[in-house]
């Protein structure tokens, strides 16, 4: 199978890089291909970097209670736009009341603070590969 491309990016107003940089190290040395799309995007922005980016896997990082609305908004523009891109996200502001939340709208995986790396890892390449 080819590598599996993960984009990982951070959506709102969230300034808090760490846990997507150290969750794209991690991929990495999993030797998978990612790309950190960036802060400050909308959910359309993160799709369309995603199709630019031909991703496998969409990783968003949430640190802010933002991601209520907008993981939400981001899986009903995936859907709007026929695609079948799984989402993952973490961070530590996600209880597991939202973590189950979150997963009854379609997000495929849901991490908090204190997950383990192969959790991640397995995750990832779960999804990009469809299994």
């Amino acid at each position: 199978m080819a590598q599996e491309r993960i984009v990982l990016a951070i959506m709102g107003i969230d300034q808090h890089e760490n846990g997507v940089v150290a969750v794209g190290r991690i991929l990495r040395e999993a030797q998978m291909s990612v790309s950190y799309l960036g802060k400050l995007l909308s959910p359309a922005q993160v799709v369309d970097r995603a199709l630019d980016q031909d991703a496998d896997v969409i990783g968003i990082s949430c640190h802010s209670w933002e991601y209520q609305t907008l993981v939400p908004e981001l899986i009903t523009e995936i859907k709007n736009r026929g695609l079948n891109i799984p989402v993952m996200i973490g961070g530590s502001v996600i209880t597991g009341d939202d973590a189950a939340a979150m997963r009854d709208l379609g997000v495929a995986a849901v991490f908090g603070a204190g997950s383990r790396d192969e959790e991640i890892i397995d995750a990832a390449r779960s999804l990009a590969r469809r299994e």
